[in-house]
């Protein structure tokens, strides 16, 4: 004799695991069945949206530098190396090309333009951004370089421009 459960033949209780492994493989199926270009747009548009908006905020106008990243650049941002604070070097050349660089990849990303190369640079900027400002690590700088890693390695999708460029 064994210690079976009443009416079932492999011990559980009623069958109930059998039924939540065949919902949980169930379930498993659907979600795999999600084409991999809805979560590779959507990493486009989340990576894309807080670079534009900062960038939006170093221009006054067309390649007119704001006062705000102007002082910011010049006064505020170090680079925290081996434990120490240095200035940036050529402050008002990083400024533009960071203010640059914010408008005209997040713009490429959105397209799935040059996607893995805008990627690319935005990880870059991720990683000078985390030497400017170590702390912001968990909450900001890691999500980005997570989502800038996943394009960099698998594209912008079939929903990306890049789909129609690199044809050939």
């Amino acid at each position: 004799m064994t210690d079976h459960a009443p009416g079932t033949a492999d011990g559980t209780a009623g069958g109930d695991a059998p039924i939540l492994a065949r919902l949980f493989h169930q379930a498993d199926r659907l979600l795999a069945a999600v084409p991999a270009d809805l979560p590779l747009l959507a990493l486009r548009f989340a990576l894309a949206v807080p670079f534009f908006k900062s960038g939006l905020t170093k221009w006054d106008g067309f390649l007119q530098l704001s006062a705000g990243a102007h002082y910011l650049f010049t006064q505020e941002f170090k680079l925290h190396l081996f434990g120490a604070a240095y200035p940036y070097p050529a402050p008002l050349a990083m400024a533009y090309l960071a203010g640059l660089a914010e408008i005209v990849l997040p713009v490429l990303l959105v397209l799935g333009l040059a996607t893995r190369l805008s990627a690319l640079g935005l990880l870059a900027m991720t990683a000078v951004i985390q030497l400017t400002i170590p702390e912001g690590w968990a909450n900001f700088h890691l999500p980005w370089a997570a989502m800038a890693l996943a394009l960099l390695v698998h594209g912008g999708g079939r929903l990306s421009a890049d789909r129609f460029v690199l044809r050939s």
